[in-house]
């Protein structure tokens, strides 16, 4: 499995006991941007806490890594719920940030 480059802006997240890499690649973010709307919307919601649930899983999902290992959606999003929001924050947050400034 490979390690989260955030020179490339990306993270990681341990979830179900396996480290999961985010990886804000320009197919993910169209990908997330098509199921919840603009990012630079999604950006402003999130700086107002007025980010949605749905909206996080679904940003991380879309950038989740293929190596990460075998993960369905429903189970991705029960363990987000798991871990908490305040530990996937940190994950959001260099996501985000790589959709302002870019690499």
């Amino acid at each position: 499995m490979s390690v989260a480059n955030v020179l490339r802006g990306e993270a990681s997240l341990v979830l179900d006991g396996v480290e999961r890499i985010f990886r804000p690649t320009f197919a993910a973010l169209v990908a997330a941007e098509g199921e919840i709307g603009p990012l630079f919307a999604a950006v402003e919601r999130a700086a107002a806490g007025h980010l949605k649930l749905d909206e996080l899983v679904a940003l991380l999902w879309h950038t989740l890594s293929p190596d990460s290992g075998p993960l369905t959606r429903e189970k991705f999003a029960d363990a987000i719920v798991e871990v908490g929001l305040a530990v996937v924050t940190p994950v959001l947050k260099t996501l985000l940030t790589q959709v302002l400034q870019g690499r």
